[in-house]
């Protein structure tokens, strides 16, 4: 199994043309990736990860459905010193992938924007800025988030070549799936969307 740590591709897609442009080019960039079940690495058993770039140059995505039991929003606003505590609002936690963990990451509809916010889909932004944070605890912000700490990635070719070798299916993102209440029926939940059983399927299944 290729390692995830690398830094995130130098030119992820910044906008919704690049997103698009990258689609148009086989990638997956906005999908989500299901872990087969046989995953090797136990960091990313049964996960679904949102591929937030997906290039030449590499991939970068946030783990959907491990939560984050040991922190909350509001803890977290706290610690960053963020007004209100408690917030009008709130979004769940999960851990995002094992590359820079301290750092947070809002996966969120595209209805709110800042500068820096990077555009996944038409409908799908990525922010990691703290006006995001302070928005959302005030009662705004986007109409839909997650907030992850760290990220999955990979370098030049390396997830190509662990969907090649079976590691991972893809299924198109939509916001049940993104933003899911129930993460730990998350992976069950995608499977289906594939019309797959997964007790029926061994670890050197195919891919979709």
């Amino acid at each position: 199994m290729a390692r995830r740590d690398p830094s995130p591709p130098k030119d992820s897609p910044a906008s919704a043309e690049g997103a698009a442009d990258a689609a148009e080019e086989g990638y997956l960039t906005g999908q989500l990736l299901v872990a087969m079940p046989g995953m090797s690495d136990p960091r990313f058993a049964r996960s679904v990860i949102c591929l937030c770039a997906h290039s030449a140059e590499g991939a970068m995505g946030i783990v959907l459905n491990q939560p984050l039991p040991s922190l909350t929003f509001d803890d977290l606003l706290a610690q960053l010193k963020l007004d209100p505590v408690p917030p009008a609002r709130r979004i769940r936690l999960t851990q995002g992938g094992p590359v820079e963990g301290g750092r947070g990451f809002v996966l969120h509809t595209a209805d709110w924007e800042t500068e820096g916010s990077l555009k996944v889909t038409t409908g799908l932004a990525l922010t990691a800025s703290i006006e995001i944070l302070k928005a959302i605890a005030e009662g705004g912000g986007p109409r839909q988030g997650v907030l992850a700490l760290g990220y999955a990635g990979w370098g030049p070719g390396q997830l190509d070549d662990e969907i090649q070798g079976n590691a991972w299916l893809n299924v198109p993102a939509d916001e049940a799936l993104l933003f899911a209440e129930q993460p730990d029926q998350l992976w069950r939940v995608a499977m289906s969307r594939l019309g797959i059983d997964p007790s029926a399927l061994s670890g050197s299944a195919g891919h979709a």
